[in-house]
């Protein structure tokens, strides 16, 4: 083989490589792009989760908040009502008895 030869068949490799890498990258970039939406679409449902996750939480949150005004009210209303019957124990002997032991 003559040194031309040579040198010709080092051309043509060097472009039928420079092509194939082409091909190659165009498949790496196509492949990429389907990681890259499928892995947006999955934080989207994560994200989406967490959203009604947090939603749930104030939903039990407030819930909660309005319990405990209840329970407050009726804390707050025994504790009048006490207060009323320690004061004049005679006016309240219709009504439920309290003592020291409960």
């Amino acid at each position: 083989m003559e040194e031309k030869d040579f040198r010709r068949f080092e051309e043509l490799v060097s472009r039928k490589m420079g092509k194939f890498r082409g091909e190659i990258g165009a498949d790496f970039r196509h492949q990429l792009g389907i990681h890259r939406e499928d892995f947006r679409h999955k934080l989207d449902l994560v994200v989406e989760g967490q959203q009604m996750l947090a939603e749930k939480l104030d939903r039990v949150e407030d819930n909660l908040k309005g319990e405990m005004h209840k329970v407050d009210q009726r804390v707050t209303a025994m504790s009048a009502d006490l207060a009323e019957h320690r004061h004049d124990t005679e006016a309240h002997r219709k009504g439920r008895r309290v003592s020291e032991g409960e």
